[in-house]
């Protein structure tokens, strides 16, 4: 059994080059042999999510702007409306074949500032639980150099973490990880498996091409946030009509392999936080859900000490103030200390909105004691 079928959860990203021709014209017939290979995966129970570069080519194409690179402003100009053909080429492609896509524009603080970071989380995961392809790119019409990725590759490796994905595939226009740049070393050797990134390997990257604004060096930086999320990583040659049904039929590629699972790597980093922001005491039969891997429900809550936001990390204390447990709550301290002994169904009587049903979910928890 390939990575690619063990993996449930899948992030996928396209390179403008991929996407485009030589004029910034979309590619219909290679995004519409894409849409093939993601109702492929979805009919063998994956979820896909689909992280494309693209706008500012077409938006470039479509305002005659010049060859060469773009002023920021431009770059913002062409991005606008660019977006609009990208989101709408997606969503006709998908449609075609039953599946519902949804557009999300991301930036380096909705992925680095723990709110943000948790709603747009939230966000995807809901959309794969309703049966929706979430398409996501950098949000390249407000985004400053100070608050940009400025290439999808980090970005699809940032939301591959966000989600706790198992496997992102860089979809490009080279099929791997070389010893050197082949286009200029004739002897450069393909490396088919990588399980650990060294400092020398930096050296091997290429140039990221006219249209990309990626190359070797960010597919790299993708690959150390990967492995670290337990995540594993591909790079492969995206330019067939089906890329991913060539990958699975053994196309050449580069895996980076992470050594852990995505659920392994979320638990100790939620284990390792230093500074919880406060404490929430629960009875025994909460205790006795947590060893079992379950929710924290705020019905086995007895008191909530300290003042935290929704997503700080808490720690979980028996009666004897004992920790048995880290994890990251959904409500803040306020919230949870009107919902404590409650059961869940009361929780939008109480508080006036449809919370989540857990104060503390099973995914974002880990015992520290039993």
């Amino acid at each position: 059994m390939s990575r690619l079928d063990e993996s449930r959860r899948i992030v996928l990203k396209i390179g403008s080059a991929l996407l485009t021709d030589e004029s910034g014209a979309l590619r219909h017939n290679w995004l519409r042999g894409l849409g093939k290979d993601i109702s492929k995966l979805r009919a063998s129970g994956k979820q896909v999510i689909v992280v494309s570069s693209g706008a500012i080519s077409l938006g470039r194409a479509a305002l005659a702007l010049p060859p060469g690179s773009l002023k920021l402003d431009e770059a913002q100009a062409a991005a606008a409306v660019g977006q609009i053909e990208l989101a709408r080429a997606y969503r006709d492609t998908l449609q075609t074949l039953d599946i519902a896509a949804a557009q999300l524009l991301l930036t380096w603080e909705d992925t680095e500032i723990r709110r943000r970071y948790l709603n747009a989380r939230n966000t995807v995961l809901t959309l794969l639980e309703l049966g929706v392809v979430p398409i996501i790119n950098e949000n390249d019409t407000v985004a400053t150099a100070e608050i940009r990725y400025g290439d999808n590759d980090r970005l699809a490796a940032r939301v591959a973490s966000m989600v706790s994905a198992d496997c992102l595939i860089l979809l490009s226009n080279i099929d791997g990880m070389y010893t050197a740049p082949p286009s200029l070393n004739a002897n450069a050797k393909h490396l088919p498996e990588i399980s650990e990134i060294t400092d020398e390997m930096a050296n091997m990257a290429g140039d990221a091409g006219k249209y990309g604004t990626g190359g070797m060096v960010t597919k790299l930086e993708a690959a150390r946030i990967s492995i670290q999320s337990g995540c594993h990583m591909a790079i492969i040659d995206g330019r067939p009509d089906l890329p991913i049904s060539a990958l699975e039929q053994g196309a050449k590629s580069t895996w980076f392999i992470a050594g852990t699972s995505p659920r392994a790597a979320r638990k100790r980093w939620i284990a390792g936080i230093l500074k919880p922001n406060g404490r929430i005491l629960i009875d025994d039969g909460a205790h006795k859900a947590l060893v079992a891997e379950k929710s924290l429900l705020p019905a086995g809550i007895t008191d909530v000490i300290g003042q935290f936001q929704r997503g700080d990390a808490v720690i979980i204390c028996d009666q004897n103030s004992r920790e048995l447990a880290r994890g990251l709550t959904a409500y803040g301290d306020g919230d949870a200390r009107k919902i404590a002994g409650r059961k869940s169904r009361e929780i939008e009587a109480i508080l006036g909105y449809h919370g989540r049903t857990s104060l503390v979910h099973r995914d974002d928890l880990v015992l520290t004691c039993r």
